[in-house]
């Protein structure tokens, strides 16, 4: 059954890009396993999907210990607290959720002590929701310039989330004022600011991202099903 829930979001990926005359290439699925148990997510990988994202740290490091043998690239798509970070900073991917320079600082920090350059997403709240997380995008391009000076850091893309509308198009302006604003800081010239990615779109509304410039999609129920009370 999941192997055959991959294979249809494939399809609907690439049914998406033929739409806006892009390539399925382009397009990074990330697993979203939250909730779920290891076997599950062995079970994504074995059908073709090594981005597994989770949403807690304690989570993250239960599963990723039961498969260290699997073959996967591990994506942090919650709130980071920035105690937490020690945590996964040594290996993670990328962290998709970046809202603050204490957060940041911290990361960098965590990087530096292990030699490596993380990947990071900032976090922009492009519906205005209190009950989000994130930028503002009129904060947007200060905040890039506040994390200038971490030297252990690539920031490499942007990150939101959708309306939650029963109508995907409702997620449609969000999306779009999410990638004229990376085409706008991707200029900038900083020497940590990359910008490649866009992290937007899930179940309910990543055709709509696609189409509008996404590169990474966060798939949580339409490939291991509907969500289980968390252990």
């Amino acid at each position: 059954m999941l192997a055959a829930n991959v294979e249809t979001i494939r399809q609907r990926v690439a049914r998406a890009c033929g739409s806006v005359g892009r390539s399925p290439d382009e397009i990074t699925i990330v697993a979203v396993a939250k909730t779920f148990p290891a076997d599950h997510v062995r079970e994504a990988t074995r059908a073709g999907v090594h981005d597994i994202g989770e949403n807690y740290v304690q989570e993250l490091l239960r599963k990723r210990e039961v498969l260290a043998a699997e073959d996967i690239r591990w994506h942090f798509v919650g709130h980071l607290q920035s105690n937490k970070a020690r945590h996964i900073v040594p290996w993670v991917t990328a962290i998709h959720a970046v809202d603050s320079v204490d957060l940041a600082r911290e990361i960098d920090r965590r990087a530096a002590l292990v030699g490596r350059l993380v990947d990071v997403f900032i976090e922009v709240n492009t519906t205005g929701e209190s009950s989000k997380f994130g930028i503002s995008a009129r904060d947007t391009p200060g905040f890039l310039r506040a994390l200038e000076k971490f030297e252990h850091l690539r920031l490499s893309g942007l990150m939101t989330i959708g309306p939650f509308l029963p109508d995907p198009e409702g997620s449609r302006p969000m999306f779009r004022a999410l990638r004229i604003l990376r085409d706008e800081l991707a200029g900038t010239g900083q020497h940590n600011v990359d910008l490649r990615h866009l992290s937007m779109g899930m179940t309910g509304d990543f055709e709509v991202a696609i189409q509008e410039g996404a590169t990474i999609i966060r798939i949580g129920t339409a490939i291991f099903g509907p969500r289980v009370k968390r252990p």
